[in-house]
Formats: C-alpha cells, sequence, structure tokens
C-alpha cells in the first residue's frame, strides 16, 4: 500500500470522521425518535447526515485524484471511522438518551472542525489548491 504524506493521513481521516457521521445522526435520530414528537431535531439530523455524505463524496472524489493514494487513504478512512464508532458505542451506551446523543455530536462536530483546520493548514502549506477548495466548502458545514 502506498505511503501517505501527512495531508494525505489527514484527508483520510477527515473522510473517516464523515462516514462516522452517517451513522452517528442515525443513532441520534432513532434515540429522538424514541422520545416522541422532536420534528425539528429529526431535521436537523437529517441535514446533517446529508451534508456528511455530500462531504464523503467530495472528499472520495478528491482522494481518486491522488495519484496511487486512493487505497490507502481509504484505508485510513476505515480505520478512523472504526474508531469513531467505538468511541459513539461507548459514550451512548443503552442507557443514552436524545441529549446524550446530542452531546456527542456537538463533540463529534468539533473534533471534525479541529481536523479540516489542520487539513487546511497542511493543504495551504503543500499549496494544493484542490484540498484547499475542498477545505472551504466543508469547514463551515
Amino acid at each position: 500500500m502506498a505511503e501517505l504524506t501527512a495531508l494525505e493521513s489527514k484527508i483520510g481521516e477527515v473522510l473517516g470522521l464523515a462516514m462516522a457521521a452517517q451513522d452517528a445522526t442515525s443513532k441520534v435520530d432513532k434515540l429522538v425518535e424514541e422520545e416522541g414528537e422532536h420534528d425539528d431535531l429529526r431535521a436537523t439530523l437529517q441535514q446533517m447526515a446529508k451534508e456528511a455524505k455530500e462531504t464523503e463524496e467530495r472528499t472520495t472524489q478528491l482522494a481518486s485524484e491522488l495519484d496511487g493514494k486512493k487505497t490507502a487513504i481509504l484505508e485510513k478512512a476505515r480505520e478512523t471511522k472504526q474508531e469513531a464508532t467505538e468511541m459513539m458505542s461507548t459514550y451512548l451506551g443503552d442507557d443514552a438518551d436524545a441529549l446524550d446523543g446530542f452531546e456527542f455530536l456537538t463533540m463529534a462536530e468539533a473534533g471534525e472542525v479541529g481536523h479540516w483546520s489542520i487539513v487546511e493548514v497542511l493543504a495551504q502549506r503543500a499549496r494544493d489548491a484542490r484540498t484547499s477548495t475542498l477545505v472551504q466548502w466543508a469547514k463551515p458545514i
């Protein structure tokens, strides 16, 4: 498998976080549903899942444009997704409620913004316009 640069490794991490975010929003949506009428919260969760899916798609597209690195980046993404999923399972145990779910999503979103900020700096240092463009799109989400 190809050796990844620091930037490519971080691209894999943000990709994995986007993958995990889709699972997390689904899990929290189920917690909200169990508690009853919260259509506004569920709409927010659906929007978050949609944004995470688009982030995954755009980041996968970027990875496919990096010569010979897509497989290694996707492997890094799978590792990161697994780690995030384990964290979610620990945080959102059997007794979790919707508030716990939103607390977890708040922490996850903060972590994701931090990762995108690192990608931004690394992309600037590498003068990588493609990645910088993706960061400018993803970071505000």
